[in-house]
């Protein structure tokens, strides 16, 4: 019996909802957009904007709603490919839009949490500025990735763990660039870096594996 997998008609929904996220993101601030997609060659971005946050940003905002999108449909097709156990249907699909918003603001408030409680909001909130904006860059490659997966590629399984890969090692060189920052606090505060390391950046992605994994 072949299961339930929801239709083209709500991918493609979902996916010119994230590209009208953009296109708005790139229309409220064209010279801003133009340097964010520039942030992985060029740290021009993170040092202008990071002194203009604001609570809510309108484009950090829509970039961030194409990335909640993009990254549920991409997890979608990973499961159904790569978790062959787990049936994928509209209400998994539903799950994972809440599921991602859910743990990316999550991993958020607690970090803020963690620098009111340690005295260092200005500094956290730089570096969420910047791991998030890498996040953001990562949701748009994803749009014409998800795009062709769709309508265009068979997805295999060695194509998508060569995506993942790919991923991964964007995140990580953000991640990197962005603790080169603030390498001398760092070196000071060295074992609560490394747990944080561990507590906050690896283990709830491995919890998450070990779920799908186990399923």
């Amino acid at each position: 019996m072949l299961r339930e997998i929801p239709s083209d008609s709500l991918f493609t929904i979902l996916m010119v909802t994230g590209f009208f996220a953009i296109a708005v993101a790139k229309s409220i601030a064209p010279k801003r957009f133009n340097d964010f997609l520039l942030v992985l060659v060029n740290s021009k971005y993170l040092k202008i904007y990071s002194r203009d946050q604001k609570f809510l940003d309108y484009h950090d905002a829509l970039l961030f709603l194409n990335l909640i999108i993009t990254a549920s449909i991409f997890s979608l097709i990973c499961i159904e490919h790569l978790f062959s156990a787990i049936p994928t249907n509209l209400t998994l699909l539903v799950k994972l839009l809440f599921g991602v918003t859910a743990f990316i603001l999550a991993k958020v408030l607690l970090e803020r949490l963690i620098a009111s409680l340690f005295e260092i909001d200005a500094m956290v909130d730089d570096y969420l500025f910047q791991k998030i904006s890498y996040k953001n860059y990562i949701g748009l490659i994803l749009l014409p990735v998800n795009a062709l997966l769709t309508y265009s590629l068979t997805p295999s399984k060695v194509l998508l763990q060569g995506i993942l890969i790919l991923i991964l090692l964007l995140n990580t060189s953000g991640l990197i660039t962005t603790f080169k920052g603030y390498q001398n606090e760092i070196k000071k505060n060295l074992f609560y870096f490394i747990l944080y390391l561990c507590a906050l950046e690896i283990a709830p992605y491995i919890v998450i594996y070990s779920i799908f994994s186990a399923s």
